[in-house]
């Protein structure tokens, strides 16, 4: 037992160094600037495949609506972080809050109603179907006029609310429980059902998200985006107007301006490290728990977990929404990266079938794995348009210089993306079926 412990801890130790030399080389070779670019996002990928091996590799739930948590966390950054408009408001936010209010007391007497008159049966039904029309067809009432005279107002620069104008930071928590409180809706519905509804229903949710978030102008400007999202750290003209910045990267003898942006970039990653190192403490406190040995006897056999008196549907919602509030998490953190929010930019590939990608790679069901196949799949995918080129280059090495089926290739080169990232796949996937750091099994 302590000889198979010392192994896998020692195997652990090896990737994580080979993927900080793999990071070092691009740094050396590159440049630094790109380098922490890439380890920031890392760093957020890694997050995120944290919270879909919670729920995958703990509980065994298929969550096929990574992108939609992960816009909730975005638009989270968004609201919280942003300045509120006062023309808008001025134009139309009462009438939006009045047409939000008539919707939650929709929403509640609906509630009561299919909870209390249980026993009315097909009377009941109607009763809650004639209740959500009317409240709906009431509230569009206020909301329609409102939301046309907002997105009059000054379209090109604003023609939305804004936000809360507070620290940006505090969206992290915010868009936590934004997507923790969605999950909390999706699992009540789904979780006790078969476990294929919760992927179509994950997907579909995912999908209307982003849909709202595109075409609603009022609260997120649309596919005009957000831009000028506040941040956590220092901005590059701030510190190079700075006398003690300039002295320092004077007495070292360093590029002014390009310090500069190393330095913002090392604030970010020390901001992205220190809450992946809590998640992380926190995931392996949890696993080892008498829930986390609770949520695998369940994900093992749910049965006799039934049998021996374990609400299998109750913790299988527990563990779906803390998972899905860490991917909401991290939305907030890449939104908080970027200073803009943009609905475009979701779809699946990128927050959904990447984000499998590393918890298969790295190994599901281990905190570490998730964490080593979200830098591993991320650094692949960034790195693979040069590895395309060199592989083109090397190719066509015996080709004559201006031939036709040269110059084809090196065009192509940069598409080579997903085949490359594929390829990875398909080697990890042969020589390490069941990711580069498995779960561990408790031996007899």
């Amino acid at each position: 037992m302590k000889l198979s412990i010392t192994n896998s801890s020692k195997q652990t130790i090896f990737l994580f160094l080979c993927m900080g030399a793999a990071l070092l080389f691009v740094g050396f070779f590159q440049s630094w600037n790109l380098m922490l670019a890439i380890l920031n996002l890392c760093l957020i990928s890694a997050i995120m495949a944290l919270g879909v091996n919670l729920q995958w590799g703990y509980a065994g739930l298929f969550n096929a609506g990574i992108m939609g948590f992960a816009a909730l966390g975005g638009v989270a950054a968004m609201l919280v972080s942003k300045s509120p408009i006062a023309g808008a408001w001025q134009a139309g936010g009462m009438g939006v809050l009045l047409g939000l209010v008539v919707l939650i007391i929709t929403g509640i007497l609906v509630y009561l109603i299919w909870t209390r008159y249980a026993h009315k049966g097909r009377v009941r039904f109607w009763y809650v179907v004639i209740i959500a029309v009317a409240g709906y067809v009431f509230s569009r009432y206020f909301l329609d006029p409102a939301i046309l005279r907002i997105e009059a107002f000054e379209p090109s620069s604003s023609g939305y609310l804004g936000g809360a104008g507070l620290p940006v930071l505090f969206s992290w928590i915010i868009g936590g429980i934004l997507a923790a409180s969605v999950a909390f809706f999706i699992g009540k519905i789904t979780l006790g059902l078969r476990s294929d509804y919760l992927a179509i229903a994950t997907l579909g949710i995912s999908e209307i998200v982003i849909f709202i978030f595109k075409n609603e102008d009022w609260l997120t400007r649309g596919v005009k985006n957000v831009t000028g999202i506040p941040r956590p750290v220092p901005y590059e003209i701030d510190l190079q107007s700075t006398l003690w910045f300039q002295d320092t990267t004077q007495l070292i003898g360093l590029d002014l301006i390009q310090t500069s942006s190393i330095f913002v970039k090392l604030c970010y990653t020390g901001l992205f490290l220190s809450v992946l190192l809590a998640l992380l403490w926190l995931c392996q406190r949890a696993l080892n728990s008498p829930w986390g040995r609770m949520m695998r006897a369940i994900r093992d056999n749910e049965t006799a977990a039934s049998a021996m008196g374990k609400n299998v549907t109750s913790s299988h919602l527990q563990i779906f929404v803390i998972g899905s509030a860490i991917v909401g998490i991290a939305g907030a953190m890449l939104v908080t990266l970027d200073g803009q929010f943009n609905p475009s930019v979701y779809h699946p590939l990128r927050f959904t079938f990447l984000i499998w990608v590393m918890v298969i790679v790295g190994g599901s069901g281990n905190n570490f794995g998730a964490i080593l196949g979200g830098f591993i799949v991320w650094f692949f995918w960034i790195e693979a348009e040069t590895i395309g080129n060199m592989l083109v280059y090397i190719l066509t090495l015996p080709l004559a210089e201006g031939s036709a089926i040269k110059n084809h290739f090196i065009n192509t080169a940069p598409q080579l993306r997903l085949l490359i990232m594929g390829l990875v796949l398909l080697l990890f996937l042969r020589f390490s079926p069941r990711g580069l750091i498995p779960e561990r099994t408790p031996h007899k």
